[in-house]
């Protein structure tokens, strides 16, 4: 009898292992996760500002590496990121932003809607004839 007693008041003395997860740390993380995901993404942009011309075409799935964004204002201006450029050095400041990807580096220009055309495919020009082939142009969404 005293070997029932001992094993009863053992079973009920022992917790058992909690099966569940706690769910609210986990979410408290992807709270602060989208937070932040929320405040750096409009920061995400190039800083020239430029009015982009409207296009019906779809938006593009960004993929593998970061492109390189050139900007052309509406005064002749060239950017490279967020750093102007003269056109005589576009393409050994591109090949030195390109680094290992070299002539696979995805460019995209932002020419602004009231930019000469003739810079914007001077610019276009001169990266196509230095081997760049992954080239797009930045518009904006039309509206409906």
């Amino acid at each position: 009898m005293s070997m029932s007693l001992q094993s009863a008041r053992g079973k009920r003395g022992r917790r058992g292992a909690i099966s569940e997860i706690n769910m609210t740390p986990l979410v408290d993380v992807m709270l602060v996760l989208l937070i932040v995901f929320m405040v750096t993404a409009p920061l995400l942009t190039s800083g020239v500002p430029i009015d982009l011309p409207q296009s019906n075409a779809p938006e593009m799935k960004v993929e593998g590496t970061k492109p390189l964004t050139i900007s052309v204002t509406p005064e002749g201006q060239v950017y490279l990121g967020e750093d102007e450029i003269s056109l005589e050095t576009l393409l050994s400041s591109v090949a030195a932003a390109a680094g290992d990807a070299g002539t696979q580096q995805r460019l995209y220009i932002r020419g602004d809607a009231t930019a000469d055309y003739g810079l914007i495919m001077q610019v276009m020009g001169d990266l196509s004839r230095a081997g760049y082939a992954r080239i797009g142009l930045i518009t904006q969404q039309r509206e409906p």
